[in-house]
């Protein structure tokens, strides 16, 4: 698996440069070569999505791209930096799309009926994803790299080993920061919900 991460970790850097620079023809060579993990990544990323989603792994592929290279340019030094922007971009999408469906649950369009027709649910996935995203945003203030763990793992479905090689650091330490943030996450979200 780590070896999929290493995608001619030059030529990805040397074109991520000229995308920075503005060049439309390096955009267009970037998606062949980032594409097939950038797949993985949604197809990752969508398998924890419930069932019956809208959205497929090939259009929050092409979402998230549009975000990397159209519009504002931002600075990628390596791939690193744009695999972990890909996985951030997932994560506004996907977190977007809950406060979307979360919005039409709760009133938007809504007709009014009778309160004794209510049945009390479990909350959705998309209140859980939006109570991590919100714990996610405290954590990257408290401890950015073990919110950057966070995302390659939990949004961009990343295995240890992959996590370890993009950012540079042992298995190991992704292992225990990847527990660590998992509790203080955990432990955040239950104080919000049981106050």
């Amino acid at each position: 698996m780590v070896g999929t991460l290493v995608i001619c970790v030059n030529g990805v850097t040397r074109i991520l440069d000229r995308v920075q620079q503005g060049d439309a023809a390096a955009a267009e060579q970037l998606l062949p070569l980032v594409y097939d993990e950038l797949r993985r990544l949604a197809s990752a990323r969508m398998s924890s999505q419930p069932p019956g989603q809208t959205l497929q792994p090939t259009a929050l592929v092409h979402e998230a791209y549009l975000k990397l290279v159209g519009g504002e340019r931002t600075h990628w030094p390596d791939r690193r930096h744009f695999f972990a922007a890909a996985a951030e971009a997932m994560r506004h999408i996907l977190v977007d799309r809950a406060r979307r469906k979360l919005r039409l649950r709760h009133g938007a369009n809504a007709e009014r009926i009778d309160v004794d027709e209510i049945e009390i649910a479990m909350p959705a996935r998309e209140e859980v994803l939006l109570d991590l995203d919100e714990a996610l945003v405290e954590l990257r203030a408290a401890s950015p790299e073990r919110a950057e763990i966070v995302n390659l793992r939990f949004f961009a479905g990343l295995s240890e080993p992959e996590v370890a090689s993009i950012l540079g650091i042992s298995e190991r330490s992704v292992q225990r920061q990847w527990s660590y943030a998992r509790a203080w996450l955990f432990a955040r979200i239950e104080r919000v919900r049981t106050s």
